[in-house]
């Protein structure tokens, strides 16, 4: 759970106190139908932040996340709550762990606890058992803490209870959350591990337990490589390198705001080894020194974007995985959002969604173990494809229709380009974010700076970019454009830039263009999801 900049958000209220906004009626904002995503969840007309306890369980996948209750900007911190069968379609239900006098429900993860090592259910209905960071109010007996507590569930995560005991782990500390706890089995026999930070110094607390009652400090990791904000929701887990169940390395995500490379929120991550006790990062997976530096160019910035991030845009935060995925596939969603402008999204009555689920994995990139992503998508209908071809100029593609997602599938070979790409949204005059490939730079750039509303907040017109490498000649996109986001996975997921763009009503055009040189488009499709 994000918690920094207080001057920036609302004051969380005592629940008895919250009520919905009250606004004159000439102030009341019109509603943005155009702007609701077809694929990305976003919840009814409420406010949402980072993705919490994300599971399967019994053939049903629960998205827990941040959620404001009684409003659409930050506060009244509570555990929204969305379940799917697929990954795509979303039912939200009613909120599942909610705030009250004492604390708001921050940040946390959920288990199952098969064993009913905590004893909250029964060998024949083991409990799902949610570890959450409580946020104590003034007149709470740890006012001005942050501390982890329990709730559990008996009906398969649909409503929750929380334990009398807590808080179960307290360090007297005022940024101590985002508990992300896990099941381990080492020499020392099975255990529960939590992933916890405290995050203004910059640092992952990995503490063990037999019960999830009862905790005990393992370690500590950090600051490394990127250190200029708040390090918020970690996650660790297990995969296999390059597919080969023999070579199994540990991925460590660290997310932080603000520092990250776009600037504002990001996601980075460390490869290397766990024994149940310490994570140890690979040589390779580190910089020689913290960089404490935000913004702006120079030596600072240019070593930021030597860390290993998520995602080189703007708009992937709080990252986190499921967990009880069959398969041992390792699915993850992030919050999509920044906290540069989270608050003032041009979004009405909802504000912020999510990514789309995104599988996981490790291949050899360069020499070393990187994590590769894969979005998850539903079957795809109106498929417009076109032959190989020499690209000159502009070619219109299909528009983005109201009520759709748009997904590009594109091969191209940029040759002697200066710069290729795609328009998105393009308005009558013009503006249109544009996806452009710089051959000469090995740089995918997408720039917003002209494209619907970026001027609703100062900091949100922007231009990203990331070091995208030709793989023999051939550059892969697979771009989905989803109402007021793209999120841009290339090189098969190697490379992903993820951003929101607010087209207005009308910006529905899209095109594939070549300025200078000789490009060829060796495969292009473009694909419809209502």
């Amino acid at each position: 759970m994000s918690s920094r900049l207080d001057d920036a958000r609302p004051k969380p209220a005592p629940p008895q106190e919250v009520r919905p906004q009250e606004v004159l009626p000439q102030q009341v904002p019109a509603g943005t139908p155009h702007l609701r995503p077809a694929l990305h969840y976003t919840a009814r007309d409420t406010w949402l932040n980072d993705p919490n306890g994300l599971v399967f369980y019994r053939g049903m996948y629960h998205l827990y996340y941040q959620n404001n209750p009684y409003g659409n900007v930050w506060g009244n911190m509570s555990w929204g709550h969305a379940t799917s069968t697929d990954l795509v379609r979303w039912t939200e239900q009613p909120v599942a762990i909610a705030c009250d006098d004492a604390e708001d429900i921050y940040s946390g993860s959920i288990v199952v606890d098969h064993a009913n090592s905590s004893g909250f259910g029964s060998a024949e209905n083991p409990p799902l058992v949610a570890i959450y960071t409580s946020a104590f109010k003034p007149g709470a007996a740890h006012e001005g803490t942050q501390a982890q507590s329990l709730a559990y569930s008996n009906d398969a995560g649909m409503t929750w209870t929380k334990f009398a005991g807590n808080p179960v782990l307290t360090r007297g500390s005022t940024n101590f959350r985002d508990p992300k706890v896990f099941s381990y089995a080492g020499p020392h026999g099975l255990c529960w591990v939590m992933a916890a930070v405290e995050a203004g110094e910059q640092k992952v607390v990995f503490y063990r337990s037999t019960d999830l009652r009862v905790w005990e400090l393992a370690s500590e990791f950090g600051p490394a490589n990127a250190a200029g904000g708040e390090w918020e929701c970690p996650d660790i887990f297990p995969l296999s390198v390059d597919g080969d169940p023999d070579r199994t390395k540990w991925v460590l995500v660290v997310n932080i705001n603000p520092g990250a490379v776009a600037g504002g929120s990001g996601g980075q991550y460390f490869v290397g080894d766990f024994d149940g006790f310490t994570f140890t990062p690979d040589p390779s997976s580190l910089l020689d020194s913290p960089v404490y530096g935000t913004s702006g160019a120079g030596a600072e910035a240019g070593r930021l974007r030597e860390c290993r991030w998520l995602d080189w845009g703007r708009d992937y935060y709080a990252a986190v995985s499921f967990s009880n995925v069959p398969d041992g596939r390792r699915l993850m969603v992030g919050w999509l959002s920044n906290w540069d402008y989270a608050n003032s999204l041009p979004t009405f009555p909802w504000r912020s969604g999510m990514s789309l689920v995104r599988e996981v994995s490790l291949e050899t990139v360069d020499g070393r173990p990187a994590l590769v992503q894969t979005p998850i998508l539903p079957p795809l209908d109106n498929v417009h494809c076109l032959d190989s071809r020499e690209l000159c100029g502009t070619l219109a593609l299909p528009e983005i229709l109201p009520g759709t997602a748009q997904v590009i599938d594109a091969e191209i070979l940029p040759g002697a380009s200066d710069r290729c790409g795609f328009r998105l949204w393009e308005d009558a005059d013009g503006g249109a974010a544009v996806l452009a490939y710089d051959p000469a730079a090995g740089v995918l750039s997408l720039d917003r700076t002209n494209a619907g509303n970026a001027a609703f907040h100062p900091a949100f017109a922007s231009v990203e970019s990331a070091a995208v490498a030709l793989e023999d000649g051939l550059l892969t996109l697979r771009i989905v454009v989803d109402h007021c986001s793209v999120e841009v996975f290339a090189q098969g997921g190697k490379v992903v830039l993820t951003d929101l763009v607010f087209p207005l009503p009308g910006d529905f055009g899209v095109s594939v263009f070549n300025d200078g040189g000789d490009a060829i488009i060796r495969t292009l499709s473009v694909s419809t999801f209502i």
